[in-house]
């Protein structure tokens, strides 16, 4: 990565996400003899309260965007995981999924800048804290789903017990920090917008393919924050994705005023 490098700028996506149907994002296999259930989600290990780790939904923003951007999925992570690492200069710049995301630290060629995009982990709202503690649900604010595994051969059904966070619950704050080190970063941003519509028509976490997991964003804010100054100035507020992305022409326009580019 070159040394030189000029930081233009930042722009902070805040909001909310709100769960559609139920979530199931995976704990540790240690949560088993507290929860009682074969698959236990993750919790915030000081409060008990199931979160949204950031490197979950940036997972999924990038694993959606190569697919939609057409990267080649040429590295195996993993049985039957493949993801989409660069191999040279050219092809790093040619999908803009690698200076969005970034790239692992053993790529053998120099890259302009790092990744553009941090991702925080997103807490349960203090709304639906209460509101899930009120309604008394199954364990401490989540649901559990009985599904069963069906032999093919047999038709013998294997029960289990699957934990989500009922659908409903909102998680906030959201906040995506997207940073601007060359003056075609801009460009990037819609491309931030249209991962997050991926996710949106996809699902977050496991089991989507049997109704888990789809989730919306909502109360949209951008906030740039210029790089001599650093002070905020507000582009959008609460905005639903949907109203972003038709003014996303407005809005890089907007950030290359604001960022001096």
């Amino acid at each position: 990565m070159t040394t030189n490098l000029k930081l233009f700028g930042r722009v902070i996506l805040t909001g909310q996400l709100e769960t559609k149907t139920g979530l199931h994002i995976g704990g540790s296999p240690g949560a088993l003899a507290i929860g009682g259930v074969d698959l236990p989600i993750i919790r915030d290990a000081r409060t008990n309260r199931p979160y949204i780790p950031g490197s979950s939904l940036k997972g999924k923003m990038r694993s959606l965007g190569e697919k939609f951007s057409g990267a080649p999925q040429n590295r195996k992570i993993g049985r039957d995981v493949f993801i989409h690492v660069a191999e040279d200069a050219n092809e790093y710049t040619s999908f803009w999924v690698n200076p969005l995301y970034g790239v692992p630290g053993e790529v053998k060629f120099e890259i302009p800048a790092p990744n553009r995009l941090v991702v925080r982990d997103i807490p349960l709202s203090a709304e639906s804290e209460k509101e899930l503690l009120a309604i008394k649900t199954d364990l401490p604010f989540t649901e559990v789903k009985w599904e069963a595994a069906i032999d093919r051969v047999t038709s013998a059904a294997t029960p289990r017990q699957i934990e989500r966070v009922p659908a409903g619950a909102v998680f906030s704050p959201m906040e995506l920090v997207f940073s601007v080190y060359l003056a075609d970063d801009v460009a990037l941003f819609d491309h931030l917008l249209t991962c997050l519509q991926l996710v949106e028509d996809d699902y977050l976490g496991g089991h989507g393919s049997r109704g888990s997991g789809k989730v919306e964003f909502q109360n949209l804010e951008i906030v740039c924050k210029r790089g001599d100054t650093y002070a905020a100035e507000t582009i959008q507020t609460t905005k639903s994705l949907a109203e972003l992305v038709a003014e996303r022409g407005d809005i890089q326009t907007t950030l290359k005023q604001t960022l001096g580019l």
